[in-house]
């Protein structure tokens, strides 16, 4: 695929063995990583985002990309070329199947093997939506989708270039979503049905 290979820096890793102290610290359900150089801790998800999430992989596993060539999966760590301790858990991606063969670090994996990643927004949204679409787009990952609880949008970035992505689609209630052919089948999104699991009681 077209994502960046990245080096592994041989080097202390400060910013790596507090996040691992915080994780080992926190109680089940947080994530912890590192972007920009600065440790960012997410509580656990609700309800409704596992259940939207649960929701957005049964079309990846119909479309038949959990298979020879790729495999869907949640919480895989991607080692990011923004720093050299950079690394984001997105909820979930698509990765060549072969992704083993590209571990990095700490649990992570080389951006050259994921096809695309995944966020459901939680409290810290602002996250998904500024700071990991420069990690990202930097990785060179084919495509982000971002499932925006708080604002009711489906955001579909494609065309990674520098820090930013070229293509930025944000997809309303009633729309659907065909995926660039980058992900390896055919996949359509139901946005509303997709909002609707993630929706919280509270908003």
């Amino acid at each position: 695929m077209s994502a960046a290979s990245v080096e592994r820096p041989h080097a202390d890793r400060p910013l790596i063995a507090e996040a691992n102290r915080l994780w080992d610290s926190l109680a089940p359900g947080y994530r912890v990583e590192i972007i920009g150089g600065q440790i960012l801790v997410t509580p656990p998800p609700d309800g409704p985002h596992s259940e939207a999430l649960t929701d957005l992989m049964v079309p990846f596993l119909t479309a038949g990309l959990h298979g020879v060539e790729s495999k869907v999966v949640q919480g895989i760590g991607l080692w990011l070329p923004t720093g050299t301790e950079d690394y984001a858990i997105p909820d979930l991606a698509l990765v060549d199947a072969d992704y083993r063969d590209h571990y990095v670090e700490n649990n992570c994996y080389d951006p050259v093997c994921f096809r695309l990643v995944l966020e459901v927004t939680s409290s810290n949204y602002r996250t998904d939506l500024r700071d990991k679409v420069k990690a990202y787009a930097a990785a060179k990952i084919p495509v982000y989708l971002i499932v925006d609880r708080r604002h009711q949008r489906l955001h579909v970035l494609t065309g990674p270039a520098g820090d930013e992505y070229e293509n930025h689609r944000p997809y309303s209630p009633g729309e659907t979503v065909t995926l660039p052919k980058d992900v390896g089948a055919e996949v359509t999104l139901d946005v509303d049905a997709i909002l609707k699991a993630g929706r919280r009681t509270t908003d």
